[in-house]
Order: structure tokens, then C-alpha cells, then sequence
């Protein structure tokens, strides 16, 4: 008996990802980096530039920073060298640390986009992981509505170009707007100020557990007297069109001038995006969207999908006064927002706006002789140098398999050249959308590709 047979069978690991945690296929990868780079050109066209940021950062840096929800859902553990440290739970609170570090080499105002992952500890559901994608842009270094007045506008760019199947403007989208200005107003008009977390982040929760139940953690979490918690729900539930809540809200918050700055900022909002081009019905007041991070201090916008309301906000932000605070004695107000790409990938599968593809060119190259394998190097060559996508079948297997091949992949163009071709200075081109195929000279195989 041979020593190989006496050695034990090697027992295979079982392939499984954790909980949370997903891998992504071709077809899922394929439109994600289409709607990456859409994004990116939006915020390019802005003068926002790109960042990064370490993964890891010191424990300190994190935590507190954004909720007492994110610091339990951080993931944190003694790195090698001893060192208390956690991974990013947003893009923003790392921002702050690297606004405050290199605050001298960037100047301000500063415009920046960081496209990269975060992780938190959550409970899963539809559209929520613990590993997911954020995509942000941020200003910092003024206090002027103009910085709030155009991140309004590139939540409305980015979600218009959202279809990955499509260049047409996508429209089927609300962004809701409010002030923490307003909430804050209505605070102090009642002497609550001291109290605004737990009542804020109570209202917070008021599309999901509804009035009732708001009042009830109003009063329990924050002390609120049952008159004070109607107050401020009276304030939160201004309903009508922007302009009739606008009214209300200068009503309620009369003499109070936090409030009043924060309808008037509002007010600005609204007219800027108008002039701008952008539908009066895509931009809606919601007085009761209240963010459940700590640090917003001004305008706030949370984006839903029509047709699904029910997944939540696909782009959130805010402005916030001094994130960096804690890092620097220099005062760096901001505004920004946050695509959430996981979450809006989950409303697009819904909504079956996902292309099946698992290609990223449009051009199939048989391998039809083996002979020719120089010529189909070539060939491709010359097709990738006009700028056309090829991928070029490895090995010369029967033409219908290849074909096959490549029309399950979502490829739309076969190029199809063997001995008889060559003789005859043609490529055969197949459309594998319609099945039709005609045979193309040389000089002309680009402009028919493009043609079709």
C-alpha cells in the first residue's frame, strides 16, 4: 500500500459567508460599478474631488460620535500591537479626523467624495447589511445655504441617473427636506433644548411605530410633558404643499429666531432647485424626518423611491456645525449626503431595473481555426484600440457552444473568421440579439460594430 494512501483525507472547509456579508456575482457587479461611475461624474461636475480613508482607525476617533445605536454596532477589538481600535461605521466621522489632520494642505472650503465600505454590527433585513457601500460628498469650511442649496441638487443628479439599463432620467423619487433648526426651535420655544437627543431621535422613529407610541418615549426618555410632546409633534406633522407648511411653521415658531433661520433656509432650498430646472414635486418638506445621528444641526434630506417607500432612504445627509470639534480648535461647519448603494441596489432588484449581464463588452470573437489564433489577436487588438470591448473565446470548441457562450454572458456582437474569411479579406458579424449575421470587410468592421 503507497504512503499517499495512508494519509487521512483532508477535510473540506464549508464555503459560507458570514452573516450580513455578501459576495457579488458578475450581474450584480456589472451595474453596481456602471451606477459608481455615474455617481462619480456627478459629483466631479460639482469640483468635488476623491479621498480615502483607512479602514481601521484609533477606538477614540469613533466612538461617540455618531449615536449611542452605532457605538454598539461598532465593530472594535485589540489590533497586535495592543491597540484599542474599530472599523468605520460611516465615511463622515473619518472625514472630521482627516479635515482636522490636514487642514492646512487642503484649505476650505473643501468639496471631497469618498466611495467606500463601512461596517455595523446591525440586525439584517431587506436592503440592510453589515458590510455595505456609502458614497459621499461633502463641503466643509462654510456656513452658506448655497453648499446646502447644491447638495440638494446632487441628490437629485445622482438619483435621475440610478437605472443602470438606461441613460433616460429616472423620476420616480422624492427628497424629503427638513431643518434641525426647526426641531430645535420648536425645543426651545418650550424649554426642551436640554432634552433634544432623546426627543429627536423618539420623532425619528415616527413612520414606524407611529404617534402614540412617539409620545410615550417622548415622556419617558426625555421627561416631556404630554402637552410638550403634542407641541412638538403639532410642529413635526405640518402637512400640505412646501408652501403651506412653510406658513405653518411661521406660525408656530413665531419669536423664535432658530426656527424662523431654519424656514427661511428652507424657503431658499426650494427656490434655488426650482430656478435650477428641477421639478417643484421632487423635493418635498417632511418636518418629521429628524436623522438619528447626533451630529446634524441644520438641513437635513432622506431620498425614497416611489414605488418603495417601505425601504427607506436611499441618500441621506445633513448639515452639521462642527463635526471636528473634537480634533481641532478651528470651527468647520459642513453639509453633505450619503448614497446608500446596497439599499438602492436592493429597491432596483425589486423593481427588476437590474440588467442580467455578466460581460462588460459587447464583442465576442470565436475561436474558429486554430491556426488563426495570431489573427484573432490581432484582430482584437485593433477593435480595443477603437475603443470596442472584445473578449476572445481561449480555446477552439464547437461554434453553436461558443455562441451559446456568449449570448448567455449578454454579449450582442460575434465576430466569426476562419480560413475562407481570410482568403476573402471579410469578418462574418452576427447580431445575437436578432440572430442576423452578414459578412464585413476589414476596413469596414468598425463602423458596422457601431452601427449596430
Amino acid at each position: 500500500m503507497g504512503a499517499t494512501e495512508n494519509q487521512p483525507k483532508k477535510k473540506l472547509i464549508e464555503p459560507r459567508t458570514l452573516k450580513g456579508f455578501r459576495d457579488f456575482l458578475p450581474e450584480m457587479m456589472i451595474p453596481r460599478e456602471t451606477l459608481i461611475e455615474r455617481v462619480k461624474k456627478v459629483y466631479r461636475s460639482y469640483g468635488f474631488c476623491p479621498i480615502d480613508t483607512p479602514v481601521l482607525e484609533y477606538l477614540d476617533i469613533l466612538m461617540g460620535k455618531g449615536s449611542d445605536e452605532t457605538d454598539k454596532q461598532l465593530y472594535k477589538f485589540k489590533d497586535s500591537g495592543g491597540r484599542d481600535v474599530g472599523m468605520r461605521f460611516d465615511l463622515t466621522v473619518p472625514f472630521a479626523r482627516f479635515s482636522a489632520q490636514h487642514l492646512a494642505e487642503i484649505g476650505t472650503p473643501f468639496k471631497r467624495y469618498h466611495l467606500a465600505k463601512v461596517w455595523r454590527g446591525e440586525n439584517t433585513q431587506a436592503g440592510r447589511y453589515r458590510e455595505f457601500m456609502q458614497c459621499d460628498f461633502d463641503t466643509i469650511g462654510t456656513t452658506s445655504v448655497t453648499s446646502d442649496i447644491e447638495t440638494a441638487l446632487i441628490i437629485n443628479d445622482i438619483l435621475e441617473r440610478i437605472n443602470p439599463t438606461s441613460t433616460e432620467t429616472f423620476t420616480k423619487f422624492k427628497v424629503h427636506l427638513n431643518s434641525r433648526k426647526i426641531l430645535t426651535g420648536a425645543l426651545v420655544k418650550i424649554g426642551l433644548e436640554e432634552k433634544a437627543t432623546p426627543i429627536l431621535r423618539a420623532l425619528d422613529k415616527l413612520a414606524k411605530i407611529g404617534v402614540d407610541a412617539v409620545v410615550e418615549e417622548m415622556k419617558s426618555a426625555a421627561g416631556a410633558a404630554e402637552e410638550q410632546a403634542k407641541l412638538i409633534l403639532e410642529v413635526a406633522s405640518a402637512k400640505g404643499s412646501n408652501e403651506e407648511i412653510l406658513q405653518r411653521l411661521e406660525q408656530l415658531l413665531q419669536g423664535n429666531e432658530l426656527g424662523q433661520q431654519g424656514v427661511a433656509e428652507l424657503r431658499q432650498i426650494l427656490e434655488a432647485t426650482k430656478a435650477a430646472g428641477v421639478p417643484e414635486e421632487r423635493f418635498m418638506l417632511d418636518v418629521s424626518i429628524a436623522r438619528g445621528l447626533d451630529y446634524y444641526t441644520g438641513t437635513i434630506y432622506e431620498t425614497f423611491l416611489d414605488e418603495l417607500p417601505q425601504l427607506g432612504s436611499v441618500c441621506s445627509g445633513g448639515r452639521y456645525d462642527n463635526l471636528a470639534e473634537l480634533y481641532t480648535k478651528q470651527t468647520l461647519p459642513g453639509v453633505g449626503a450619503s448614497l446608500g448603494l446596497d439599499r438602492l441596489f436592493a429597491g432596483l432588484e425589486e423593481l427588476n431595473m437590474l440588467p442580467k449581464l455578466s460581460t462588460t463588452v459587447d464583442v465576442f470573437i470565436a475561436f474558429f481555426d486554430k491556426s488563426l489564433t495570431s489573427q484573432y489577436f490581432a484582430l482584437a487588438a485593433r477593435l480595443r484600440n477603437e475603443g470596442i470591448g472584445v473578449e476572445l473565446y481561449p480555446e477552439p470548441k464547437k461554434l453553436g457552444q461558443q455562441l451559446k457562450y456568449a449570448d448567455r454572458k449578454g454579449m450582442k456582437i460575434a465576430l466569426v473568421m476562419g480560413q475562407d474569411e481570410v482568403e476573402k479579406g471579410v469578418v462574418t458579424l452576427k447580431d445575437l440579439r436578432s440572430g442576423n449575421q452578414q459578412e464585413v470587410e476589414f476596413d469596414n468592421l468598425v463602423s458596422a460594430i457601431r452601427a449596430l
